[in-house]
């Protein structure tokens, strides 16, 4: 693991000696061209600095004075616009350089004005029950183990989070936004583990972390249990719901190297571990960064990202991870030469999120070792974010695509009726998968009272059944309605964007659509819909996906009333058959 620690290292220098120049003088980060900077900039700032010195003991990058920068980037996000997140990112900066304020180069250069307002920062906290714990949870790390506090909060706010999941899933993962429907099953969830588990890192109470640590692998251990059929073979990661793309590759790089640390995965798993993290990494490395100009890329004229996520915030991100990757690595020792591939195999697996008396929640993964083809079925909350991330399509990047921060109905039948659209995802009753004829491969799933793209549940309308049908490289999707009493349907429409991946950011083995594209037939639809014409979106940015562009939205539509009666089905099957081939061919 030598060879990857010091790649980790190279590219770590890369980003960092051409990010620090941001750095202002009070410590505010200046945003890239076209951006606007997010108020907790200046703590992801001192994070990565941190982790750059913990992996490498050098004060100096260049001529920048990694100690001095640091304190710069504390002082002003402590001083700045209120950020949980961006103060948890800043205390861990700060831990970095020593658990301890005496022998802490950094707590040195702080103001004896700023230390008090950081002390008061870091007491003050909300309980929240989304990821935000864990920032609490890192607040408390630092303040324990600087020295500003005797009383350690930490292990009591581990067993909250560990409580909050118990509560929110019955399948033992997080849920970032229980309220409302509740059922947000996201990338957030991993973030929360890796984010907490680099935190008891550095606390000053090794006995603590030790006691703690336990009951983290629980829960952890079902990530990665998903990971060997949840990675695609060209090495994509996590691609539903929120705030994916990059930070879906990070985030997993991040679980796997910290669990094999920890010990986490047995030695007879390691080799396939070892193959999967190669794979995530080599996508990562190939798909977003900018070898030439030594930066991350999440935005450029063929994709994008969450809103959430700005250039900057990434690099520095990109950069600390990177310095944690290399420093895991010479710990885990070893070498890479030891991955074992491991072929794709057909096979359909539901997982199970949260099964409860209202609702069904998880996903759905398939895979056919004949045609390559791999999809991600998602049965979950989108919380507060109205956008198609984490709708319950296939999610394919290359093959099924979808554009970032834009909500269309996406491979689903979208039906208005008394000016409320509703579409078949976010929840489910019922939802069972297994095997069916001809070696296929189901999900099935009720809806007994129809759900609005805005995830209110209104009674009384109608229901759905739907079911989706896999055999080879074969798709077919069923969806039925039917109302409790006479309604007018306003208007239907079923949306297919066509994407591709990145023109140049993007591995050879990456799949895209061949000539003949997705091959879809609509075999039976009692909405009478007509095709309207292709909209060509290629040259828009607001349709961009996490990975490449969006070139087409083709679109099934009823534009015309129709007059839905109880009793009678209203049936849309959709089959696929999609040309896959590798981005090169």
């Amino acid at each position: 693991m030598q060879n990857f620690a010091n790649q980790c290292l190279d590219m770590a220098r890369a980003i960092l000696s051409r990010n620090l120049e941001a750095i202002n003088e009070d410590g505010s980060v200046t945003a890239m061209e076209g951006e606007a900077a997010r108020p907790d900039e200046s703590g992801h700032a001192a994070h990565a600095i941190g982790e750059f010195y913990r992996a490498t003991g050098e004060g100096y990058l260049g001529n920048y004075d990694l100690i001095d920068l640091t304190a710069r980037a504390i002082t002003a996000q402590a001083f700045g616009p209120e950020s949980e997140n961006g103060l948890a990112y800043s205390a861990m900066g700060l831990l970095s350089f020593g658990v301890s304020k005496d022998r802490n180069p950094v707590w040195e250069r702080l103001l004896d004005e700023t230390r008090e307002h950081l002390d008061r920062g870091l007491l003050a906290r909300s309980d929240y029950d989304n990821h935000f714990q864990a920032f609490n949870i890192a607040k408390s790390v630092a303040r324990f183990s600087v020295g500003l506090s005797k009383k350690d909060e930490t292990g009591k706010l581990i067993d909250r989070f560990i409580e909050r999941i118990q509560q929110h899933s019955t399948g033992g993962y997080c849920d970032d936004h229980p309220t409302g429907l509740g059922g947000q099953f996201d990338i957030y969830g991993v973030m929360n583990f890796v984010f907490i588990r680099q935190a008891l890192q550095l606390h000053a109470n090794i006995h603590l972390r030790e006691r703690k640590l336990p009951s983290l692998r629980t829960y952890a251990e079902k990530v990665l249990r998903m990971l060997p059929d949840l990675v695609r073979q060209d090495g994509l990661g996590w691609d539903f719901g929120r705030s994916v793309g990059a930070y879906g590759q990070m985030h997993l790089i991040s679980l796997i190297m910290q669990s094999m640390r920890d010990g986490w995965i047995s030695e007879e798993q390691k080799p396939q571990y070892l193959d999967i993290l190669r794979r995530l990494f080599q996508f990562f490395f190939v798909t977003y960064l900018d070898q030439e100009n030594g930066v991350l890329m999440i935005r450029d004229a063929e994709r994008d990202t969450s809103e959430n996520h700005t250039s900057r915030m990434a690099n520095f991100d990109g950069a600390r991870y990177l310095c944690q990757w290399a420093r895991l690595a010479k710990t885990i020792g070893g070498d890479m030469a030891q991955a074992k591939y491991v072929p794709a195999r057909t096979a359909g697996r539901w997982i199970i999120f949260d099964s409860r008396i209202k609702k069904d929640q998880g996903l759905f993964i398939y895979q056919d070792n004949t045609s390559g083809l791999h999809v991600n079925i998602p049965l979950i909350s989108g919380g507060d974010y109205h956008t198609s991330d984490s709708l319950a399509f296939p999610h394919a990047p290359g093959i099924f695509d979808w554009p970032v921060n834009q909500y269309l109905p996406c491979y689903l039948p979208e039906l208005t009726i008394n000016g409320k659209a509703f579409i078949p995802a976010f929840y489910g009753k019922r939802c069972v998968s297994g095997l069916g004829i001809r070696n296929s491969f189901f999900l099935r799933y009720e809806q007994p009272e129809l759900i609005t793209c805005d995830e209110q549940i209104v009674n009384g309308v109608g229901s759905c059944k739907v079911n989706w049908t896999f055999c080879g490289g074969k798709i077919t999707s069923e969806f039925i309605f039917q109302v409790k009493s006479q309604v007018q349907l306003d208007k239907m429409r079923y949306v297919m964007p066509i994407g591709a991946p990145h023109s140049h950011y993007r591995l050879p083995t990456t799949f895209s659509l061949g000539a003949e594209s997705l091959r879809a037939a609509v075999i039976k639809d009692d909405f009478q819909a007509v095709w309207a014409d292709t909209q060509v979106v290629a040259n828009d940015p607001a349709y961009r996906g996490y990975w490449g562009n969006i070139n087409y939205i083709q679109t099934l539509q009823r534009n015309h009333p129709l007059i839905m009666r109880p009793g009678q089905q209203y049936r849309l099957v959709v089959e696929f058959e999609p040309d896959i081939q590798f981005a090169d061919e």
